[in-house]
């Protein structure tokens, strides 16, 4: 079977075996490509050596030279080359303690974690090398270990959420001895750094029902993201198809794949088993948005995630439940997206789509509902209201000149009155007319004693 290559890859082995050594592409673009897909990063695997390689290439980068990878340069595009090994041990559950050069591409591909990613073809001799049936995998679209599955997850237990990450990426079944093989007490051992970076790559996937029901049952996201499982079994009532935690999951499928947004939306109601606990009056889960917001908060920082990711994902949570409909009025739209931020209404909305989408509602009902109120925010976006206070057209030292007041909370305190009055009348922002009401707020503060003070 011969497979389309790009023409630099093609070239670059030409090179290799040229100087008479072996090469073949290994890795996730081979299973991509076999998959009809079109990578973009390519890894070769050679029996030269890193120094072999170095001399063959004029531009060469060390990227992991003592496990004998070198990143060459060609025609202006980096590919990593890897000379072929056996590994011993893992006594950091990460990394092999020892690494012997091969020149038996077998013994190279039975190192790797999963079928799939352990097929190795040549371009020059147009052959695959495929010892563990991963080509008979793909085709089944089934992911099995290599070998004896807890050995590889011994090894590096990040390997099982590797496994859960594939299945929502790609959409396979999970082999069931490779399933009985996950053992989530081993996760403790990998940092949380990379347990969050496999947890991105997972998010962005399409097919997240699947791999979160597998992430649930092995009970690895009981270890990693307790708050998200203690999610399961809590029912919500008849507009819900789906406990807590299959509504999640069923939001964050139906968000676009943004990091930010999926995050959003598995943990939007993480807060409900809490808030259940002290159920009171109407609502069976009393400030979940709110608990959720600080919950999420939590979960992020403890994944290591980065302060930008979870300001947004926090805020988005905390604002999720904010009354919206269509028929606001221009008056209520701007107080919403003043209260929510400019930068932040239209992914508050898409949450709000997805969660809804989530529930016991017709989709197409549910997309025509937040359309509309999409397009009333646009409406009032587009007439260049004043939405904050530096949109007003006088500032903080305009005040102080004019009321001759110093600097202090009264300042913040009129702003924001001043903010209030032009929200319900857009039509009165300009420079007389709120110095003429800004001494009028600091005259009835005066009389009734209500100006804020100086902490």
């Amino acid at each position: 079977m011969r497979i389309q290559l790009p023409t630099h890859i093609t070239k670059l082995c030409r090179v290799l075996d040229e100087a008479g050594f072996q090469c073949y592409v290994v890795g996730g673009a081979l299973r991509d490509l076999l998959r009809g897909e079109k990578p973009d990063d390519w890894d070769i695997t050679t029996d030269a050596t890193p120094e072999e390689v170095e001399a063959l290439f004029s531009h060469t980068i060390p990227t992991g030279r003592e496990f004998g990878t070198i990143t060459v340069v060609f025609e202006g595009r980096p590919v990593e080359i890897t000379t072929m090994r056996q590994e011993t041990g893992y006594s950091d559950h990460r990394h092999p303690d020892s690494v012997q050069f091969t020149k038996d591409i077998r013994l190279d591909l039975s190192r790797r974690d999963f079928t799939v990613n352990a097929i190795a073809y040549n371009p020059i001799t147009e052959k695959f090398i495929d010892p563990f049936r991963g080509r008979f995998h793909l085709k089944r679209r089934l992911l099995a270990s290599v070998g004896d599955a807890k050995a590889r997850f011994r090894e590096d237990p990040l390997r099982m959420l590797r496994l859960i990450r594939f299945q929502g990426t790609l959409g396979f079944r999970v082999d069931k001895k490779t399933a009985h093989s996950i053992q989530p007490g081993l996760m403790r051992l990998v940092s949380a750094e990379r347990i969050g970076q496999e947890l991105a790559k997972l998010l962005l996937g399409n097919y997240l029902f699947p791999a979160f029901e597998l992430f649930y049952t092995s009970d690895l996201l009981q270890e990693i993201i307790p708050e998200l499982a203690a999610c399961k079994g809590v029912f919500q009532g008849g507009h819900h198809r789906f406990d807590v935690l299959g509504h999640s999951i069923m939001a964050a499928q139906h968000i676009p794949p943004e990091l930010h947004l999926r995050w959003a939306a598995i943990l939007h109601d993480v807060g409900k088993p809490v808030a259940a606990r002290s159920t009171s009056g109407s609502s069976p889960f009393p400030g979940h948005a709110e608990l959720g917001a600080e919950l999420a908060e939590q979960i992020l920082r403890r994944l290591r995630c980065s302060n930008q990711l979870i300001a947004k994902v926090t805020h988005l949570v905390r604002y999720h439940m904010y009354p919206m409909q269509p028929n606001m009025s221009d008056r209520a739209v701007r107080r919403m997206i003043a209260k929510i931020g400019q930068d932040h209404i239209f992914d508050v909305i898409a949450l709000r789509q997805a969660d809804i989408t989530a529930m016991y509602f017709n989709p197409v009902q549910a997309v025509q509902f937040l359309n509309g109120i999409r397009q009333r925010v646009q409406e009032v976006i587009a007439e260049d209201a004043p939405l904050t206070v530096a949109q007003l057209a006088v500032d903080g030292t305009d005040l102080m000149r004019s009321l001759q007041i110093e600097p202090g909370p009264i300042v913040g305190w009129i702003l924001q009155e001043l903010l209030d009055m032009v929200m319900d009348d857009p039509g009165r922002n300009n420079r007389e007319e709120l110095l003429t009401a800004a001494q009028q707020l600091l005259e009835l503060g005066q009389d009734q004693g209500s100006l804020p003070q100086t902490p």
